[in-house]
């Protein structure tokens, strides 16, 4: 997937969060929600920062490699939130 598209996917997941925890009465699941939306800014400002890196440094091989590990660790991120919201599905 295009990071530019990884960037929007945030974006739309970050606003939909953030509106359930404003509309949500319910105290903990403002608070999740909250957090849930807090997870998705967090990822979308890690893609700009890669975006950004990749844009103006992308050609070096030392830079290349890091950003190969920033995406893998953003991805083990994604990985873990997938499973927890798994978790509460099962509850």
């Amino acid at each position: 997937m295009p990071i530019e598209s990884q960037i929007t996917l945030c974006s739309q997941h970050y606003q939909k969060w953030k509106n359930q925890a404003l509309i949500s009465k319910d105290m903990d699941e403002a608070r999740k929600a909250f957090n849930r939306a807090f997870f998705w800014l967090e990822l979308q400002t890690a893609f700009i920062a890669l975006h950004a890196v990749e844009q103006t440094k992308g050609e070096d091989k030392e830079v290349k490699k890091k950003l190969i590990h920033a995406k893998a660790n953003l991805s083990r991120k994604l990985a873990e939130y997938a499973q927890e919201i798994l978790d509460e599905i099962k509850i």
